[in-house]
């Protein structure tokens, strides 16, 4: 047992530092240390996200360790305190097998050295997946969050320049007309339909007008060719590349806008996808291995299924696949997904353990963001002091509390998110036990687009390559796959 140790202290915002998060994780881990003997030669404080793409604090921690001589105590609070996705461990792995650092995470009390087993090595992979879990969980409510908007016809971001973001009666965020630059961008709209204006010119004039932008700066060309083409002035939102209806007042209409794009020359199209009349449960759902296009199926003497594909050693020629030797493969691997109860037991256990940690997460995370959203008030109500004492001038004024209310804004959808992902990373957990347990069942017992569901659910990715199907699980899938029977 080696007697030096590194700790590990991580917060993800610069709040939770102030919260005094990290003081409270060093604390822990020294105490911890000092129950084992460890003389502590390092401590590391981390303010980062562990989903960061490039982590340079971690990247300086692990040189340290590798630097020394003798074997290292990794000490940290969580699993997710030192990672949030797999993305580290495999160098992890690597360190461990060299003997050269051994990890302690001290909630979920679990030690990993080379000499680790199943139940140890299942816990800490089980810890990784459910931290990244979550955090997908959050994401994937961001989205759908800003789909439904997008659907009920609210605007996503900043206002564009004319209008700008506001409160409701009831509180919610909305977008009104800016009365202080409406008028002058419907002008910029009325000049260029003309085809008499450049619109270098327009932008000169907009000088002489007095428009700034929402962040105080002069408008630019390239500020205005963005304008032009920006269909929210006529009450439709356009979000990469797709058209959405908005329910705010309109500037201008639809006839001017594009005589507008007649001048610019550029008018747009959007074509609708095609979908089959017949549903089949494998339609859009797996790739061609050898031309790389999605399988076509089709229904020959109205009950017998095939999926169209190219022949490997012919790749000019078709070929057609029974659905059912490609559904048979798939129920294999559903077979594969069982687990041993004994070993069952130590994933539950896992399981329940990650929960709390990520139910004190959730809760640090909220307390952070409550905490900012009050210091905001705070500041707004100091910059109105300022403004009507004078010390400031209404241009600032405006410029400082657009930018505060903005971020209020973000916050206050920040925190409906982390309630929805609290929620629905119960249910992810429950959902996952049942399919692993009951997948052959559930899958003999369902509907087509219930069949459709599971196979979404469990796989990320399916090829066909003549008769064989090509397929990966997605996390955490394969570990129970590597663990059966």
């Amino acid at each position: 047992m080696t007697f030096e140790a590194v700790i590990l202290a991580r917060v993800s915002t610069k709040e939770q530092e102030e919260g005094h998060s990290l003081d409270a994780q060093i604390r822990n881990l020294e105490t911890y240390a000092a129950s084992k003997g460890f003389i502590i030669i390092k401590t590391f404080k981390v303010v980062e996200s562990s989903n960061k793409r490039e982590r340079p604090e971690f990247d300086q921690m692990i040189a340290f360790i590798k630097s020394q001589k003798k074997r290292i105590a990794l000490i940290v609070d969580t699993v997710d305190r030192l990672q949030r996705s797999f993305k580290e461990k495999p160098l992890l792995d690597e360190l461990i097998k060299r003997d050269a650092v051994e990890l302690h995470f001290v909630k979920e009390n679990n030690i990993l050295t080379k000499d680790a087993n199943s139940s140890q090595n299942m816990m800490w992979n089980m810890g990784v997946v459910m931290a990244q879990a979550y955090t997908d969980c959050l994401r994937d409510n961001v989205k759908r969050s800003i789909k439904q908007k997008l659907h009920k016809g609210e605007w996503i971001a900043m206002a564009p320049l004319g209008y700008k973001n506001t409160k409701d009666e009831d509180g919610r965020s909305t977008v009104v007309l800016d009365s202080e630059r409406a008028f002058l961008v419907k002008r910029i709209f009325n000049d260029y339909s003309t085809g008499v204006y450049s619109l270098s010119e327009i932008c000169r004039a907009t000088k002489k007008w007095g428009l700034w932008t929402q962040n105080g700066k002069p408008v630019s060309v390239q500020t205005l060719h963005r304008l032009i083409q920006n269909p929210f002035y006529y009450g439709v939102m356009q979000i990469k590349g797709q058209l959405y209806p908005h329910h705010y007042s309109t500037l201008i209409d639809k006839a001017l806008f594009e005589r507008c794009q007649e001048v610019r020359l550029g008018n747009g199209q959007h074509q609708a996808v095609k979908e089959t009349k017949t549903e089949f449960v494998l339609r859009g759902m797996v790739k061609c291995k050898v031309s790389g296009r999605r399988v076509t199926p089709d229904i020959k003497k109205g009950k017998h299924v095939y999926l169209i594909t190219r022949d490997p050693v012919n790749p000019e020629k078709k070929m057609f696949i029974k659905e059912e030797i490609v559904l048979a493969q798939l129920e294999t691997v559903f077979n594969s997904l069982y687990v041993p109860p004994d070993i069952l037991e130590v994933v539950m256990d896992s399981l329940r353990k990650n929960h709390e940690l990520e139910a004190d997460y959730h809760g640090v995370a909220i307390d952070s963001l409550v905490h900012e959203s009050k210091d905001l008030d705070v500041r707004l109500n100091r910059l109105t002091d300022l403004l009507i004492d004078g010390s400031i001038t209404q241009d600032i004024y405006a410029k400082k509390r657009d930018e505060m209310t903005s971020r209020q804004f973000e916050i206050n959808d920040q925190l409906q998110q982390h309630h929805l992902g609290n929620r629905d990373f119960k249910i992810a957990l429950s959902t996952l036990l049942l399919l692993v347990s009951k997948t052959p069942e559930l899958f003999s017992r369902s509907n087509i687009d219930e069949k459709r569901q599971i196979i979404g659910f469990l796989f990320s990715n399916l090829e066909l390559e003549g008769e064989k199907l090509h397929f990966s699980l997605k996390k955490p899938l394969e570990l129970f796959v590597n663990i059966a029977g």
